[in-house]
């Protein structure tokens, strides 16, 4: 299994800063992370209307996504580096998920893989075509 590499700054303090570089890598913070106003959408659409989310909670989804999907692309890294590739494709990805235990997310997303390939086996000027 992939080792993860910890959070910046251990787990505490904002991560919204103003580009701070993590010592262990050349990445700002601020491109580590989901932008947080997609987080907070995604997460109001399973809300009631009314309902109010903390920006607390928004962080910590926010931080808890980003180093899920950490998880998951450094396995699928470590395979695509073991077999001499450079490009993780989404069949790597599904790969991991299985090789890490999330086998729940693995129907839905060979579903969305299979529609993707379709959508892009169609010549642009057909999309644009059935779109009016």
């Amino acid at each position: 299994m992939a080792e993860v590499p910890a959070s910046p700054g251990g787990g505490c303090g904002s991560h919204e800063s103003g580009g701070e570089r993590s010592p262990q890598s050349n990445v700002r913070e601020q491109d580590r992370y989901l932008p947080i106003a997609n987080i907070g959408r995604i997460m109001k659409k399973g809300l009631p209307a009314n309902a109010k989310i903390a920006k607390e909670a928004k962080d910590t989804v926010q931080e808890c996504v980003s180093e899920f999907i950490s998880f998951i692309t450094s396995e699928a890294s470590d395979k695509c580096q073991k077999e001499k590739r450079k490009t993780i494709n989404g069949d790597d990805l599904v790969w991991s998920l299985t090789t890490l235990g999330f086998e729940d997310y693995i129907e839905p997303l060979k579903a969305y893989l299979i529609r993707y390939r379709e959508v892009i086996a169609v010549p642009p000027q057909l999309l644009m075509i059935s779109k009016l």
